[in-house]
């Protein structure tokens, strides 16, 4: 799914960002250009350095991706692209 950021990612939120994704056993990657990280890793995150009106790849490797999406866009952080 992709994902348009609507505020900065910084500690607390990516933080927060990492909590959401550990939760689920799945593979989560963020990719963003080049970049392609796993969305449980806080440095992977913060490498990403996320900033309103960017887009980003959500890929969840497993068939609950609906779970994931929903966690994620619950966040605040995002909003479908």
């Amino acid at each position: 799914m992709k994902l348009k950021v609507l505020k900065p990612v910084f500690a607390e939120t990516a933080s927060q960002l990492v909590n959401t994704a550990s939760r689920f056993e799945e593979t989560i990657l963020l990719k963003k250009e080049h970049w392609v990280v796993d969305a449980k890793s806080l440095l992977g995150v913060l490498a990403l350095s996320l900033q309103p009106d960017q887009t980003l790849e959500l890929d969840v490797k497993s068939g609950h991706s609906s779970a994931v999406n929903a966690a994620f866009l619950s966040l605040g952080l995002f909003e479908e692209a």
